[in-house]
């Protein structure tokens, strides 16, 4: 049999008795899937020789905004997803916090649209739950593409919110797949405010979001879900005291039951008031960077296993709206071109095993979010790769970022270790950050 592609002499990052190892071999891909594991002579029409790198399952970004519709001037689903190609992301899952806010069939439909031939990455979009479309949600949630709900406990980006718990039981209580869950009490922000207001101190934003803001919301939310019975993914975790309580929660149950957990890179990367002196709003984002202390528990948190996924919750604004005065400027910062390259350094400097970046990052998408064609090097799965180079040294860049507000949080960090070929369905898209051909994703599909 000939093969459409053969990526040969790679140190390839597979699922083996249980566990992420690394394993020498040759990898093929015939008809858009993986065809070929082992060795020996391999006959392909494309081949790649990865010789001194690395080779991933293809990486996912379970949580992004591209801003379309209503917010093109910030970022698009093309832009968006060129960036996340050229950062080596295979596939995105898009927020629905857009104007309009996602929370109708005809609105999803409408982004799917959009998404055809336009994506550079293979693309879902989440429905957003809201005290309007309760009743739908059951038939919302299985529609082909969608990666689930999400909700907005408190208030952020866009108008979807559910602050109060008996809307959020109803949620709850309709549909069963996980509920994506973005968790500050809307009730202690709007109380906190005034710091704020009074202030105009972007370094008060994690003094105005608390810790108790975001506890608060947690603690309520694992009580709805074990009164419901719902499972629930707790996305952008910030602080101590949420991971020790998830900490807690998670070892009753089994692994991706009822509980699961995200952190970001931002989180992993930065703390306070460090980042807020340096980069003053465009250091802002909800739930906010906190003092080191959080920063270390989240690594605690990574390397324990009370983290399951790693969401780069990218989040563009342009830099008028940035430059504007606290607290009237938006929360939020690029992420998915950097998700890579950043995770990378950590492994150079140790802080995280490759094997356990391959696991938050592209393995436990699958069962979080029952993608299970995907996040995984197996016979038969989608050939999807992340080709990375752990010696490459290079420096992020305003100018190598896609996104259309054209800057990163990380604008000058010397990184080592970077994404050199991005691999959809067999086919490289992006080598040596250069994009090949044209847009070429594909709707995600579930397991429901």
């Amino acid at each position: 049999m000939k093969h459409d592609l053969l990526i040969k002499n790679a140190e390839a990052l597979i699922f083996k008795n249980g566990q992420i190892t690394k394993e020498q071999m040759s990898v093929a891909a015939k008809d858009g899937k993986i065809s070929h594991l082992g060795s020996g002579i391999v006959d392909a029409t494309k081949v790649v020789d990865a010789r001194g790198l690395h080779l991933l399952p293809g990486v996912i970004d379970s949580q992004v905004h591209f801003r379309e519709p209503g917010l093109t001037h910030k970022e698009d689903l093309e832009s968006g997803t060129r960036g996340a190609l050229l950062g080596g992301v295979t596939s995105i899952f898009e927020m629905p916090n857009t104007v309009p806010a996602t929370t109708t069939e005809d609105a999803f439909q409408k982004k799917m649209e959009a998404a055809a031939g336009r994506c550079w990455t293979h693309y879902a979009f989440f429905v957003g739950g809201s005290p309007e479309n309760v009743e739908s949600l059951k038939y919302l949630e299985q529609l082909e593409g969608c990666s689930g709900t999400k909700i907005f406990m408190g208030s952020s980006t866009g108008s979807l919110l559910v602050e109060d718990d008996p809307t959020l039981e109803r949620i709850f209580r309709s549909g069963s797949r996980r509920v994506i869950l973005h968790s500050e009490d809307e009730y202690v922000l709007r109380e906190r405010k005034k710091i704020v207001l009074e202030s105009k101190k972007v370094t008060d934003h994690p003094v105005w979001r608390n810790v108790d803001s975001a506890l608060s919301s947690t603690q309520r939310l694992l009580a709805l879900s074990e009164k419901t019975g719902r499972p629930v993914h707790v996305l952008h975790v910030t602080s101590q005291e949420e991971m020790e309580l998830l900490f807690r929660e998670k070892q009753k149950l089994p692994k991706f039951g009822r509980v699961t957990v995200e952190v970001l890179p931002n989180h992993l990367s930065l703390w306070a008031p460090d980042c807020y002196e340096r980069l003053g709003t465009y250091a802002q984002q909800n739930p906010p960077i906190r003092e080191k202390r959080h920063w270390e528990a989240l690594w605690k948190a990574v390397n324990n296993g009370t983290v399951d996924v790693l969401g780069s919750d990218h989040a563009p604004h342009t830099r008028e709206e940035k430059d504007k005065e606290y607290p009237g400027t938006p929360s939020g910062m690029p992420g998915v071109q950097t998700l890579v390259p950043v995770m990378l350094n950590h492994v150079h400097e140790g802080r995280l095993s490759l094997e356990k970046f391959v696991e938050i990052a592209c393995e436990n998408q699958r069962h979080v979010f029952g993608c299970t064609q995907k996040g995984r090097i197996e016979l038969g799965l989608d050939a999807d790769f992340t080709l990375v180079d752990l010696k490459k040294k290079k420096k992020i860049e305003n100018s190598w970022i896609a996104s259309r507000v054209g800057w990163t949080p990380f604008d000058g960090l010397n990184v080592t270790g970077w994404p050199t070929h991005s691999i959809l369905l067999g086919e490289v898209r992006m080598q040596e950050d250069h994009l090949i051909g044209s847009p070429a994703g594909k709707k995600v599909h579930f397991q429901k």
